[in-house]
């Protein structure tokens, strides 16, 4: 495939184009398809011809490892290049559906910092895009960026009437970057349709389709500054959320001008402890202005880590009681939308899994795109039946009590969908889920005591209490935020017992037979991978419940 640059205006709308690309950018787009074919080799003769040659068993031992250096690789090679590559382990770190635990894990470490920008560059851009010398537009401008990412940097700046502000501005060229970046891609994505494995766990084309346009609309800050408007109105009647104003006059597309809204970092604890503001109040209100932005807005911040996030301490007034403070959102480029009929839809799955109706949940399924196209849906729906009947009224405790064989031979009938697994995440909802995985961690590592599914069910009663909700549908929302609490903790125990069983160091009153432990270690993989994306599924399901009619 030659070198085509694509770019797109809108989802859906692509546009392809070649103009002359310079040497250095040809060196790039091939250093990115070298990668990954050296990757795909590994995988062809590892994967495929060892199991082939009948050595299944330790390709399959060996997997992890493999998958997890590759994806160690891939992080180097991302922090080098910068660009779209970044964003995109970003992006596939919420895969949890597609992709191995050994890459999503390392993936989710990967941060937007690179080295920044020259300040002569970046001078250039503003003196460009704003067509006056940069000494008329600001009373001064620091040369040391404040914060420097793969698409663009921030610099702080005064005007002349002294107010501080902040400079974003895009990166000299990113777009020529991004688009050969995004020409790379659509070839390594040719390459992956011919798998039938992947092909038929994804829709890559859609996901190519989201991921672009999600990234041209970054590099696009007369977008981004319409989303800062969007959230101002937002929260203009909340006093304890703050949202930076926009200045016009000084913003273009590739250069953003707001006020200065940076403040105490979120994970700065000492420091606004120090100041009087309680962790714990912290953790608990970004959850709630959070639920109010995705549930009850459905528009909502889908970048939510420590570089976005602030605390401001407002002066003492007298007669005030406590510290008075707010919480402060910055960075709008990445933006999240629930439509009406997603959020119908995710209604209904949660009504269907509370009142055991197959009808409504497959129903629910269709519309909200949860299975494959090639998918056996009547088969789908006998395991669902199934599962009810096994587990309907029992608690996570009790069905662990229950004879290994008995959940085994539950797999067993339906082994050929737990090979196949018909299902996927929707694009609609991966930001959403992995918003709400980093909104959980940054509240835990606030409040070490934070109770998720605790927030959860107030929230909800408040909805159904405003919606007219009736005992059934809240009796439902019990059982499944009970459930919850044990899920939680279930992949670490039984990972915890299978490394003792292993070990020699677990003492039982009748061992199980060989084949039972064989098969307990082999579902333990597809168990983890599966329970992280239940739990994000069942949270996101128990929150939203009745709150879109």
């Amino acid at each position: 495939m030659g070198l085509v640059v694509a770019g797109s205006t809108a989802a859906g709308d692509q546009r392809l184009i070649r103009p002359s690309v310079p040497a250095r950018l040809r060196a790039r787009h091939a250093r990115v398809l070298l990668f990954f074919a050296r990757v795909f080799l590994e995988a062809l003769a590892t994967d495929v011809l060892l199991r082939r040659l009948g050595l299944r068993r330790w390709a399959k031992a060996t997997a992890a490892g493999r998958y997890g250096t590759w994806a160690r690789r891939y992080r180097a090679l991302a922090a080098r290049l910068g660009g779209l590559w970044i964003k995109a382990g970003q992006f596939l770190s919420a895969r949890v559906d597609v992709l191995p635990d050994a890459i999503t894990a390392e993936l989710a470490h990967l941060q937007d910092e690179v080295a920044p920008e020259p300040v002569e560059r970046i001078l250039a851009v503003v003196v460009g895009d704003l067509g006056q010398p940069v000494e008329t537009a600001f009373a001064s401008f620091e040369r040391e960026p404040l914060a420097s990412a793969s698409l663009g940097q921030v610099h702080r700046a005064r005007l002349n009437d002294g107010s501080a502000v902040v400079v974003k501005v895009l990166r000299p060229g990113i777009e020529a970057i991004l688009a050969v970046d995004l020409a790379a891609l659509q070839t390594v994505i040719a390459w992956l349709k011919r798998w039938q494995a992947i092909r038929r766990r994804a829709n890559l084309d859609a996901l190519f389709d989201e991921f672009s346009r999600t990234l041209w609309d970054e590099v696009d800050y007369i977008k981004e500054a319409e989303h800062a408007r969007r959230f101002g109105v937002m929260f203009a009647d909340q006093p304890d959320v703050r949202i930076p104003r926009v200045l016009d006059e000084r913003s273009t597309r590739r250069v953003l001008t707001l006020e200065d809204v940076y403040f105490i970092k979120i994970t700065d604890y000492e420091v606004f402890e120090a100041r009087g503001v309680s962790r714990k109040e912290v953790a608990a209100r970004l959850f709630r202005t959070y639920m109010h932005q995705i549930f009850e807005v459905g528009f909502f911040h889908a970048d939510p880590h420590p570089g976005n996030l602030f605390v401001e301490v407002l002066p003492a007034v007298d007669g005030q009681a406590g510290v008075a403070w707010r919480l402060v959102f910055v960075d709008f480029g990445m933006v999240g939308q629930l439509s009406a009929q997603v959020r119908e839809a995710l209604r209904d799955m949660a009504i269907a899994f509370g009142t055991r109706d197959l009808d409504r949940l497959m129903r629910a399924y269709e519309a909200l795109g949860v299975l494959l196209p090639d998918a056996d849906r009547g088969r789908v729906r006998q395991a669902q039946a199934a599962m009810f009947d096994y587990v309907w009224g029992k608690t996570i405790r009790e069905l662990m009590r229950t004879l290994p064989r008995d959940k085994l031979r539950f797999a067993s009938e339906f082994r050929d969908l737990m090979y196949q697994m018909p299902f996927q995440v929707p694009t609609d909802l991966i930001f959403l889920g992995r918003c709400i995985a980093v909104l959980s961690g940054m509240c835990t590592g606030l409040d070490p005591e934070f109770n998720l599914f605790g927030e959860i069910a107030p929230f909800a009663r408040k909805m159904l209490a405003e919606e007219g909700g009736g005992f059934e549908v809240e009796a439902a929302l019990e059982w499944v935020l009970a459930q919850l609490r044990l899920l939680a903790g279930l992949p670490g125990r039984l990972d915890g017992v299978l490394g003792r069983m292993e070990r020699g160091e677990l003492t039982v009153v009748a061992r199980a037979a060989p084949e039972l432990e064989r098969e307990l270690k082999r579902m333990t993989g597809a168990i983890n991978r599966l329970a992280a994306a239940v739990l994000v599924a069942a949270v996101i399901l128990a929150i939203i419940l009745l709150t879109a009619r």
